[in-house]
């Protein structure tokens, strides 16, 4: 066994190791009842949204339990880009933390092994794929027989359910750590699970006993809005200029393809843009995460392959330019926006498009009946938060369970709430639409079913020469929608589509009804959408959108004066220089918050520096007359 504390002073007190470690004055929300149930050697799952401080949930634990004499806590993480982060923070504020992964040579596996089972290390982490090794597990089994095994956390849990949105197969052997160290208290964490993920979580890693913690998944600091499809990229330029100029972004596209094309039409565009996706090297993709992790106004451009355990707290928008595949997914990638609490936005373009490749996508699977009867269920969900026309928020919430109320009165209301669209009543215009493509498949000249483009074609009467090649100006439903625009019948056919009383099949998406289309057509069913919007103005010169905004801050707070703000952009200058010497994000150094603090108290002392938040006493000691100096007072 170890000593019963690893310095003089040194306390197992949670509460005291938030404070001198981590430079906090208390637990937020559910974490200090977390923390105490896991200190005291219960198993826990939690759930708690992204930026809600899950880490700390492990990591407090892992340096009490380590100073009570209980040795090393083992992290299961995923990534290596996560890991060496985590590992990075956790030394610059004095944890002796370390990592087992890939990008180790062999000598330096052997120094950390060596640290592991002597019992020194605090925290090790590790993917799963290595901890269910033989060779792990032979050092698993040492360290427990000499009671130097602290706990277990499980990082992004959800990846052991089949049901979740990123399953991994790895994670399956995590059952091993029940069935053979018990007594060793294990944490499992994510940041979202419906309920169908939360029990196969607890089934999967044998957490029956487990106390379960669910944190509220709302994040008030983030701005819900969805936009229909018209020219998305220009529409995504627009926001990103006029919105989010110079600031860290992540967009998400569903292919490969936009990915690359997306990102090098935006670096023509003058934004500073990365693709990132798993058919590029692994070297590309790690240059290119690191160029975002460590400069400012870097806009990521991914499939969902990037984004797991991306700690960057400062992202300033998420942007979906292709619909995701359910609420979870679209919840845990706009969740890399704001961990700082800072405002954020999260952005989606959504078309009819969206609605027919997803649908296609399920149906086309090999997966059984009973996993694509959940995931439509999961996608009707995203739907009706894409199409909804009262409070997104309330719509998310309602999702995991959680009451919500109307975020109007919140600084960041989602669209809906901030400008309440118009509706109209679509039921006679669902029926016409619905009547056309009938008589499609009723009409006896050429093909029985037609696009979206084609139909609406016909419901406006256009005289196209696809019209004229088939006949269809003499069908009945010719005309019949010349008073609705383009735009207004593609709200009715992809709401149409999303309720499921219209599919599309085959190469070319063409249209046909569903048994569920009749009631529909016989009057039963009202459908009320959203007004379209108005586009916005474009610049006659260039064609390019016409800015009505300022340009947006850029990681300092509005409320500095001119004085403040000069000793914070002093303080990210050094900072910077601090970051690059060890490698690491400049976030992990000290937080714009915290930077932001300083520069608006101006400590004279290295006791007043140790008052702000974020100011553990190993920084305090490292870089506080540096700091003091940077402030004019050193």
């Amino acid at each position: 066994m170890l000593p019963a504390t690893t310095a003089e002073h040194a306390t197992a007190d949670p509460l005291a190791i938030l404070q001198e470690v981590f430079g906090y004055d208390a637990f937020r929300g559910a974490q200090g009842e977390v923390i105490e149930h896991v200190c005291a050697g219960g198993d826990a799952l939690v759930l708690m949204p992204t930026g809600g401080g899950k880490s700390l949930c492990y990591q407090v634990p892992a340096i009490a339990r380590h100073r009570a004499g209980r040795g090393v806590a083992v992290v299961v993480s995923p990534l290596i880009a996560l890991m060496h982060d985590q590992v990075g923070a956790l030394e610059e504020a004095g944890v002796h933390a370390a990592f087992l992964n890939s990008s180790l040579d062999f000598q330096a596996v052997q120094r950390i092994e060596h640290e592991m089972t002597s019992g020194r290390l605090v925290l090790l982490y590790a993917a799963p794929e290595r901890l269910t090794t033989p060779r792990m597990l032979a050092q698993l089994d040492s360290l427990h027989e000499r009671g130097l095994l602290s706990l277990f956390a499980i990082d992004e849990a959800h990846c052991v359910s089949q049901w979740g949105h990123d399953f991994r197969e790895d994670y399956l052997g995590l059952h091993v750590l029940h069935e053979r160290y018990a007594g060793v208290p294990r944490i499992a964490l994510t940041a979202t699970a419906d309920d169908h993920t939360r029990a196969d979580i607890v089934q999967r890693l044998q957490l029956e006993d487990a106390r379960v913690f669910v944190a509220s998944f709302d994040r008030p600091n983030i701005r819900y809005r969805v936009v229909e499809k018209e020219d998305p990229r220009k529409q995504l330029l627009r926001f990103v200029a006029e919105k989010h100029e110079g600031e860290a972004g992540i967009v998400y596209c569903q292919t490969r393809k936009k990915v690359d094309e997306t990102a090098a039409w935006l670096v023509g565009e003058g934004i500073t843009a990365l693709p990132y996706h798993a058919g590029h090297d692994a070297s590309v993709r790690q240059k290119h995460q690191n160029r975002f992790l460590r400069e400012d106004g870097v806009v990521m451009i991914a499939t969902i392959a990037f984004g797991m355990g991306i700690d960057k707290p400062d992202v300033r928008f998420v942007a979906h330019l292709d619909l995701p595949k359910n609420i979870e997914g679209y919840y845990q990638e706009t969740g890399r926006a704001g961990r700082d609490g800072e405002p954020a936005e999260a952005w989606m373009a959504y078309g009819l498009a969206d609605v027919v490749n997803q649908r296609r996508m399920i149906d086309e699977s090999p997966a059984a009946d009973e996993f694509k009867r959940l995931q439509r269920g999961k996608l009707d969900a995203l739907l009706a938060l894409a199409e909804s026309h009262d409070c997104r928020r309330v719509r998310l919430l309602d999702y995991f369970g959680e009451e919500g109320r109307p975020c109007a009165p919140y600084q960041n209301a989602c669209d809906n709430c901030l400008n309440p669209p118009a509706t109209w009543d679509a039921t006679e215009a669902a029926r016409k639409a619905l009547s056309c493509i009938y008589r499609f498949g009723h009409h006896s000249q050429g093909p029985r079913s037609f696009g979206a483009g084609h139909l609406i074609d016909v419901l406006r009467g256009k005289a196209t020469e696809k019209v004229a090649q088939h006949g269809h100006e003499r069908l009945s439903t010719f005309g019949v929608g010349a008073d609705l625009s383009e735009q207004q019948w593609r709200g009715v056919l992809r709401q149409l589509v999303a309720l499921g009383h219209v599919v599309s099949e085959g190469e070319y998406n063409t249209l046909a009804l569903t048994e569920s289309a009749r009631a529909v057509l016989k009057g039963g069913v009202q459908l009320l959408l959203r007004v379209p919007s108005e586009t916005p103005k474009r610049s006659k010169r260039t064609g390019r959108v016409t800015s009505t905004g300022g340009k947006a801050a850029k990681g300092a707070p509005a409320d500095l004066d001119a004085a403040a703000q000069a000793r914070f952009e002093a303080l990210r200058a050094w900072r910077s220089e601090v970051a690059r010497e060890h490698n690491l994000p400049s976030y992990i150094v000290f937080s714009n918050a915290a930077l932001a603090e300083m520069a608006r108290r101006a400590p004279g002392t290295l006791g007043e520096l140790g008052e702000i938040s974020g100011v553990g006493e190993k920084k305090l000691e490292a870089y506080g007359p540096e700091i003091l100096r940077v402030l004019g007072a050193g």
